[in-house]
Order: structure tokens, then sequence, then C-alpha cells
């Protein structure tokens, strides 16, 4: 059984980053059991489809000018996963991140096992803007990023 990928509900502050003052959350459920939030990440930041991983290419030619940095690529570092360095792990959740000038960044992939054996898994994005260029590209980039994270979530846990 699979269910694409939805909204779920943030609240703020959030414990992976305190002062965070913008987040969003999506969720995806999957018949597929004994999940790790380590497993969950990799598998999602591998599945990503082609139009993402292009339009990440552009927004790291257009910002390189801004010093934006754009991730870290070792995919032999097991505290790299996919471009975000890890944070922090527990059983239930990783924490990926990077902090820059203009933003901190953390995603957080939570997983829960059901009643039904079936796993929640939840994604989310929490920012801390810095500045008005934090601001100015958060607002630029949210209509993308509303579209990539369900897409890569859909993506790692299709039927």
């Amino acid at each position: 059984m699979h269910n694409g990928a939805t909204t779920s509900s943030v609240k703020l502050p959030h414990p992976a980053l305190p002062g965070a003052d913008w987040a969003d959350s999506f969720t995806i459920t999957t018949s597929q059991t004994g999940i790790t939030p380590d497993v969950a990440a990799r598998k999602i930041m591998e599945s990503r489809p082609g139009w993402v991983v292009r339009l990440m290419q552009f927004r790291d030619l257009v910002m390189r000018p801004f010093g934006l940095k754009s991730g870290i690529n070792d995919p032999d570092n097991a505290d790299i996963i996919g471009i975000f360095p890890v944070i922090s792990r527990s059983d239930t959740s990783i924490v990926l991140g990077l902090d820059d000038r203009h933003l901190d960044f953390r995603l957080i992939i939570e997983i829960e096992e059901t009643a039904t054996n079936q796993t929640k898994i939840k994604a989310t994005t929490a920012v801390k803007r810095h500045n008005m260029f934090g601001r100015a590209y958060l607002a630029t980039i949210t209509p993308f990023h509303n579209r990539i994270v369900p897409a890569m979530l859909n993506a790692a846990y299709r039927p």
C-alpha cells in the first residue's frame, strides 16, 4: 500500500532548529516496515527525479556568485546524506542541514511504525532566516520546494 505525500503540520519552535522562523512538512505512508531514519533519508535523497537534479544544478550555478553553499557530495561518508551533513540521529529521526550567512536549514526525517504494519515517513524542513537575502531566497524557492519534497517522497516510496 502507498499513499502519496501529503502536507502535515509543524509546530515552531522545532527542537532541530529552535530559532526557525519558517517550516513545512510532508508525510508519506508505506507498507514497508523496518525502515530506519538513515535508510529513509538516503532513499529519499537518492530518489530525486531528473528534473529536480537539473533544477538544483541551475540553482547552484545562479547562486554561486552570492556565496550560497551547495552542500557536500561525499557518498562514502556516513555523516553526509545526499549533499547534507548529518546534524543528529536517534532511533526515530535523523536531522540533516547546513548553516549559511543568509539562513540555517534543517531537514528532519522522522519514522513512525503504525499499528496497521505501515510506516509513516515525515520530512520536515525548518529554516532560520538571518537577513533580507535569506527571506528573498526562501520566498523564491518555496514554490519549487513544495513540489520537490513530495516528488522525492513519492519517488522513494512509490507502490
